[in-house]
């Protein structure tokens, strides 16, 4: 197992020429704003603050970088869906994730965050449908685990399991919890296959 301790903030970029050199590789969270995108890298990556935390969806306003080593990069993206911002600001986003998610050759697969009390959202959709299409792995987190007990929890997962088993060969889907630190080994195993081998 890879160490991902070592992660430090490398550089942010609003749009898609200011991401840095596209070589080595690199794995991208994305999710609905506050799906617990940045809880969940803080966490993964055992640092406090790495990624910045808010009540407030859509903090993530930009493409957030952080290196591992030279070569390895974990990528924070824009939440998307009800982020309260200006709708002009939210299809520039748009259009600057899509350029990122289609051009960036380094990009080796997709962590997505879901709320396990409301998976499978339209725009959660959206990013397996486009991520199938240009037949990128993509690995489901299912966060805030903790605030449902086990039997809920373990048939929100089996119904996720179930659809994309259907429509998404390359997805798979765990259970996940920042707070708890549920799924932290699982989801260690799948970055580090990822970006490593």
């Amino acid at each position: 197992m890879n160490d991902f301790t070592t992660a430090y903030y490398l550089t942010s970029a609003k749009r898609f020429d200011q991401c840095p050199d596209d070589t080595g590789s690199e794995v991208a969270f994305a999710g609905r704003s506050n799906a617990g995108k940045s809880s969940a890298l803080n966490v993964i990556t055992d640092t406090t603050g790495l990624a910045r935390t808010s009540k407030t969806p859509g903090r993530t306003q930009m493409i957030n970088f952080f290196a591992l080593d030279d070569e390895h990069r974990l990528v924070d993206l824009p939440g998307y869906g009800y982020a309260k911002v200006p709708k002009k600001i939210k299809i520039e986003w748009q259009k600057e994730l899509s350029k990122y998610l289609e051009k960036r050759a380094s990009l080796r697969g997709l962590i997505l965050l879901m709320d396990i009390r409301h998976p499978l959202k339209e725009f959660d959709r959206e990013m397996l449908d486009w991520a199938h299409s240009v037949e990128l792995p993509v690995h489901v987190l299912l966060t805030k685990s903790d605030k449902l007990s086990n039997g809920p929890a373990g048939a929100s997962l089996q119904k996720v399991l179930e659809t994309i088993n259907e429509s998404y060969p390359l997805c798979s889907a765990q259970l996940f919890s920042s707070l708890k630190k549920q799924g932290l080994k699982e989801a260690r195993k799948v970055l580090t296959m990822w970006l490593y081998d």
